[in-house]
């Protein structure tokens, strides 16, 4: 296998507390030997197990990058026993554009594993995350949000990888982050290899996400969320005292889930889309979604788009304006 060509004065294994970065070679006419430079930090004393938390997987997604700048700020070696990795800005192409997508290359880096050493930036990028950090992490959580096309209600969530050790300990760090909601993504049959999550799994360590804000905006109470619950998080690992960690959320934990594709909406046709509901609110199978509107054509009637399946909106489309396929909203069920 062909090994990864950025590079970093970063050493894993020492104790300290480390801040720099992953220099990723990128020769342009601005920059004949240049380097495009993504911000890591290493957190480490002694030996036991090794947390990797990642935002800026998505560049438009911003609370975790917040969340995690502010604890790279903030946490120290004598804190903690064991080993947290951090990537406030994983995807740093894309963050600085505030786009999803890099803007280099165009390419969605969580849809874009296990990568490629000798393929575009984005994939360069994956390649590294899946073979130099995954195998050395013991829990990953990446901090999602809806970006600047979607909201959502604020959710952790943990992916189901099939096998029942590797679940087991991801639901047990999802209750530790003690999210009021949380939610577990089921594999299916037709599950996307190419995401993160699947390719943090076939390491062998948990992957919890979530999604905690939307629409482009920076929630403050999302923030505030990610904060909380991560420090949980270490100290359910054991990394971190517990002391030093905040108590569990007042509400308790409501668990759900998104049982497959029936459970998202998608627009018809290209238009304006008007919303029928609000997020939390509960609907019925055939319920109305919403509808396209077509100002171009006013005389047009307007087309409806209804909801497949019983559930609760968890998440809708922010943009007005929608091309057919495009997500405008997608349900979530107890468990």
């Amino acid at each position: 296998m062909a090994t990864t060509k950025i590079w970093t004065e970063i050493n894993y294994q020492r104790d300290g507390k480390q801040v720099g970065y992953l220099n990723l070679p990128h020769s342009v006419t601005r920059s004949a030997y240049g380097a495009i430079a993504i911000p890591v930090a290493v957190v480490k004393q002694g030996e036991g197990p090794t947390a990797l938390l990642m935002a800026g997987n998505h560049g438009d997604e911003y609370e975790g990058q917040i969340a995690l700048s502010k604890l790279i700020a903030v946490l120290e070696a004598t804190q903690v026993c064991g080993r947290v990795i951090i990537l406030p800005a994983t995807n740093l192409p894309a963050a600085m554009a505030g786009a999803r997508v890099s803007p280099i290359d165009e390419v969605n880096l969580n849809r874009a594993f296990p990568g490629d050493p000798a393929g575009t930036i984005t994939r360069q990028i994956a390649h590294y995350v899946d073979s130099v950090l995954f195998p050395m992490a013991d829990v990953v959580h990446d901090f999602h949000s809806g970006g600047s096309s979607l909201d959502y209600l604020a959710f952790a969530s943990v992916h189901e990888s099939g096998d029942p050790a590797i679940d087991a300990r991801g639901l047990a760090a999802l209750r530790a982050f003690g999210a009021p909601l949380s939610l577990q993504w089921k594999r299916g049959g037709d599950a996307d290899l190419s995401f993160a999550s699947y390719a943090c799994m076939r390491h062998g360590a948990p992957y919890l996400g979530g999604e905690f804000g939307g629409g482009g905006r920076v929630s403050r109470a999302g923030v505030g969320l990610v904060e909380r619950g991560l420090r949980r998080l270490l100290a359910q690992t054991g990394i971190l005292d517990p002391a030093l960690a905040p108590p569990s959320e007042p509400e308790p934990i409501r668990m759900v889930a998104v049982p497959g594709r029936d459970w998202f909406a998608y627009a018809p046709e290209p238009g304006l889309f008007e919303p029928a509901t609000e997020l939390g609110e509960a609907v019925r199978k055939g319920d109305l979604c919403g509808l396209v509107h077509f100002v171009d054509n006013p005389a047009r009637t307007p087309l409806p788009c209804h909801f497949k399946e019983d559930g609760f909106v968890v998440c809708k489309r922010h943009l007005g304006r929608v091309e057919r396929g495009d997500c405008v909203a997608h349900l979530a069920v107890d468990i």
